[in-house]
């Protein structure tokens, strides 16, 4: 018999995909640990995955989740022979008769048919248990696996807020039994209260908190499911059909949210504090945002210990009115009573992604370049380091970033030598001199637009101004050049031939997604032992390169490419030949070096490339790849292209 998986129900913020990252920081940094409590349990899927290491105290208020949490991680002795034989024997019934469900849900989330069993089922199961015939954890288990058979069919976009008009109704409700090991169930807690109330009676090691992220309350969100888990047939209303959900409204999805979340966080009698809360700052529609900030978060944490933060890229649920491409999920970490581990900077699994926006950047090929080089780097040169997303998040004794482009390598220096809140406080100062936007402060109806047209129309005459300011000074200030970037198309970086800035304005402005990438680039530079050094290729002295066995990585140019960066011709074949002849000179001295290039550009192959890698025995090594900011220059976005990493070892 098929069976049903803890993960398989769609839930709106489920964490199945952040379990790695979660389990990453765990094993690092919480020593001695016996007990983990899944504040806001959800589906279970975290205490679900530490039950294997952990004795788990789960608990969620919506009691189809408690229902799911006892039959996955209950104690309780169960006959599964039994289970399976009830299983198929409800799997089989028809009683063609109406009940409360088909007369208040027919054709909604299912069929008429469906909802006729799903009574039928619901009822029986209670029958069962009060003629003592199954026990409180086989009853967790029957439910649950109706309500997880129901989920799979549903006609729905994952929540019950609404259902598909139109949409399919005749597919057939069965239920499985459920996939676990009851065998790993030793001391686990189960319960079905307000997060807040049982934060002051538990005392565990580790504590997990996923709460709610937005206006969206989960019992609206699940109030069907709710309602059959319960089972006591309360009146409904509306359209969706939704009972009485007053005792069910959780303060995380309001306005006191924060102050909640302190109140928790104060209330834990634990060791290790985890929170996982994305960045969705004021990104998506309004009633997707994030009621709780990084801000908040940090504030209530270090009032208990040291913290760390992580993050990685996560899909976000929207209603569809908005795309999010820089969606970050994060975890936070507070070590209680010890606050000598204290960092307001990110300690980045994903990496760390420069807020200077070049087209044909390498943060996210990052993690495959990174498997391409070698694992002893003592001195790291990142030469064509452009807006230095691979120096940055190297691991090396030290790292020099060249660039030929004096005003990019007099910005980084700038950002290295200076605190985020120092180049916080002149940006903004810069911005309010000029009278650009500060959606991050005023948010998009101020300005008379909205996120998807963007502020470049209200900003078109100012950022011209700054722009004249900067290419008619004699001294470039950074914090000018820095707010260009900030402020133009795409926050890339171009200069025509007489070397003036001459990108137009952009849609966005220095917002919330630009300080956070603002305030970790700087981070990492700061706590980086990091050099910057303007000047060309030829320029590096090979001699002292080859004593202290320093490894050279580049990522010139592509003659093949027209980036903006490259729109005067800048580089060329002639160039890429000057190039191989110094790294000729590398390889002789016996220099490691790693180029990205391309071989194969919008179906042009790259012929001297080629056979300069196969004159020389170099290693070819093909990377997958996408730049997404780079798509608009193609008419044909299916060209093909072959991003490659050449190695001299």
């Amino acid at each position: 018999m098929d069976k049903f998986k803890i993960s398989s129900r769609r839930y709106l913020g489920s964490k199945t995909r952040l379990l790695t990252l979660i389990e990453e920081i765990v094993t690092s940094y919480c020593d001695d640990a016996s007990s983990f409590f899944d504040v806001f349990g959800g589906t279970g899927v975290v205490g679900y995955h530490f039950n294997k290491k952990y004795s788990i105290i789960e608990n969620d208020i919506l009691h189809c989740n408690y229902l799911s949490f006892l039959a996955f991680l209950g104690e309780e002795d169960i006959d599964e022979e039994k289970l399976s034989r009830i299983i198929g024997e409800l799997n089989k019934s028809n009683s063609g008769e109406d009940n409360y469900y088909s007369e208040n849900f027919a054709d909604t989330y299912l069929s008429k048919a469906n909802m006729q069993k799903v009574g039928y089922i619901r009822d029986k199961i209670d029958t069962m248990f009060t003629n003592d015939e199954i026990n409180a954890r086989e009853r967790a288990i029957l439910v649950t696996s109706l309500i997880y058979a129901i989920d799979h069919i549903a006609n729905t976009v994952g929540h019950y807020d609404a259902y598909r008009k139109g949409g399919e109704l005749n597919r057939i409700l069965e239920l499985k039994m459920l996939d676990m090991d009851s065998r790993k169930n030793k001391n686990n807690r189960i319960y079905n209260l307000d997060s807040n109330l049982l934060a002051t009676k538990i005392k565990a090691d580790i504590a997990y908190i996923d709460p709610p992220y937005n206006s969206r309350q989960y019992a609206d969100a699940y109030h069907f499911l709710e309602n059959v888990a319960q089972n006591k047939k309360p009146a409904v209303e509306g359209v969706a059909r939704k009972m009485d959900r007053t005792n069910l409204k959780s303060r995380y999805n309001m306005k006191s949210a924060p102050k909640a979340f302190d109140e928790l966080i104060d209330s834990l009698d634990v060791k290790y504090i985890l929170v996982s809360y994305n960045n969705m700052g004021e990104k998506g529609n309004s009633r997707s945002n994030a009621k709780i900030s990084d801000e908040d978060i940090i504030s209530s944490l270090k009032k208990r210990g040291g913290v760390k933060v992580f993050e990685q890229d996560f899909n976000t649920f929207t209603t569809g009115k908005t795309k999010l491409d820089d969606h970050k999920e994060r975890v936070f970490f507070c070590k209680v009573g010890d606050f000598d581990v204290a960092d307001d900077f990110k300690y980045s699994i994903e990496k760390i992604q420069s807020p200077l926006n070049y087209t044909g950047g390498k943060y996210k090929l990052l993690p495959q370049l990174e498997e391409k080089f070698p694992d002893d780097i003592d001195n790291f040169y990142d030469v064509f380091c452009g807006g230095c997303n691979v120096g940055a998040n190297i691991v090396a004794n030290k790292v020099t970033c060249v660039d030929k482009d004096k005003n990019v390598i007099a910005l980084l220096k700038y950002l290295k030598n200076n605190s985020f809140e120092c180049v916080n406080t002149q940006l903004i100062e810069k911005i309010n001199h000029y009278g650009l936007s500060n959606t991050s402060e005023n948010g998009y109806e101020y300005y008379g637009c909205n996120s998807g047209n963007g502020v470049g129309k209200y900003n078109s005459t100012q950022y011209l101004k700054l722009r004249d300011d900067f290419n008619n000074s004699t001294e470039k200030d950074p914090i000018l050049f820095l707010l260009l970037i900030m402020f133009s198309f795409n926050n890339q970086i171009r200069f025509n031939s007489n070397g003036d800035f001459n990108l137009p304005v952009g849609k966005r402005d220095y917002n919330n997604s630009l300080k956070k990438k603002l305030k970790y680039f700087i981070a990492n530079l700061n706590h980086n032992n990091m050099e910057f050094v303007s000047g060309d290729f030829e320029d590096l002295n090979l001699d002292i390169i080859a004593r202290e066995g320093g490894f050279l990585y580049l990522d010139p140019p592509y003659s093949l490419g027209n980036a903006s960066y490259n729109e005067n011709n800048l580089w060329n074949e002639k160039e890429d030949e000057r190039l191989f002849a110094f790294l000729d000179k590398c390889n002789a001295k016996y220099i490691r070096f790693a180029l990205s290039n391309v071989m194969t550009h919008k179906g042009i192959r790259n012929e001297k490339l080629l056979k300069w890698c196969l004159d020389k025995q170099y290693n070819i090594n093909y990377l997958r790849y996408n730049y997404n900011n780079a798509s608009y220059h193609l008419k044909n976005k299916q060209s093909y292209t072959e991003e490659v990493l050449i190695t001299n070892y």
